[in-house]
């Protein structure tokens, strides 16, 4: 841990992903309302909005002078500030609300624009991910490493669709064909942060998806780095804040899903 202002950070973040996580897991499956945002595919929830609230109520409670950076829009995302919160409450949204369980808490904290801590928590499975810059990434008490798989061809990879793919379907049906041809299998499970965390967990070789948001790789790319692994934009360039694009790997195998993602056109866009 590099200093007591971290740690007190990182143990703010584990105790309301926690709570969150409390309100996920009481109201799954008990008929909650749904709602769209930018196409019919995007959804919210109460719930995501009853997470976020008391997310953001507790960090300006005990950190009042935090940037907060919320899907939902609740807090404000002050410039200038040191400490900026990056957080989605309820990542996959729509597995809740059609009472499929995968989704998760997702918590990523920045200090001076530098990823510095990411808590992950799955309600279901009562798995609580969290990684320290500099400090590994950890599943409760258990290291976690990236697995050991070099080739692509024995690998367990996953991905995710982008919720203008109704609209824009080419792009992502020639990566996963592309995939699909070299891998041994793939997963699509639309929990981003979750996938993030099974490549660190070893679980998957390798993850790829474009169009993302902040909120959604803040947290899972910090802890895949910190298992070992490799993080890159989709066209192998830095990752990008925004989350415009992801490739995330054991970095064992991350040239080969690159090259397989290029060849597909898989990268427009990747480092915007």
């Amino acid at each position: 841990m590099s200093d007591d202002e971290t740690a007190g950070v990182l143990a703010l973040a584990r105790r309301i992903a926690l709570a969150a996580g409390a309100i996920q897991r009481e109201r799954f499956e008990t008929g909650v309302s749904v709602a769209t945002k930018s196409s019919a595919i995007d959804l919210v929830t109460e719930v995501d909005h009853a997470c976020e609230k008391a997310i953001v109520e507790s960090i300006q409670g005990e950190r009042p002078d935090d940037a907060i950076l919320a899907e939902e829009g609740h807090g404000e995302d002050t410039d200038g500030r040191e400490w900026r919160w990056v957080i989605d409450p309820l990542d996959g949204t729509t597995n809740y609300a059609h009472g499929y369980p995968r989704f998760c808490v997702s918590i990523g904290v920045e200090r001076n624009r530098v990823r510095e801590v990411g808590v992950v928590y799955d309600p279901l499975l009562d798995e609580l991910y969290h990684a320290v810059r500099g400090g590994g990434a950890w599943l409760g008490e258990r290291s976690l490493s990236v697995s050991t798989c070099s080739e692509l061809g024995s690998a367990l990879v996953a991905t995710g669709f982008a919720y203008d793919v109704h609209r824009n379907s080419r792009e992502s049906a020639a990566c996963f064909a592309s995939m699909l041809e070299a891998a041994r299998g793939i997963r699509r499970d639309g929990s981003a942060a979750l996938d993030l965390c099974y490549v660190a967990a070893g679980r998957f070789d390798a993850y790829w998806e474009l169009k993302l948001h902040p909120w959604d790789v803040c947290a899972g790319n910090l802890i895949v780095e910190e298992a070992g692994g490799r993080v890159t934009a989709a066209d192998g360039g830095p990752a990008p804040a925004n989350g415009s694009s992801v490739l995330a790997s054991n970095g064992r195998i991350h040239d080969q899903v690159l090259e397989r993602l290029q060849s597909a056109g898989g990268d427009a866009g990747a480092s915007s």
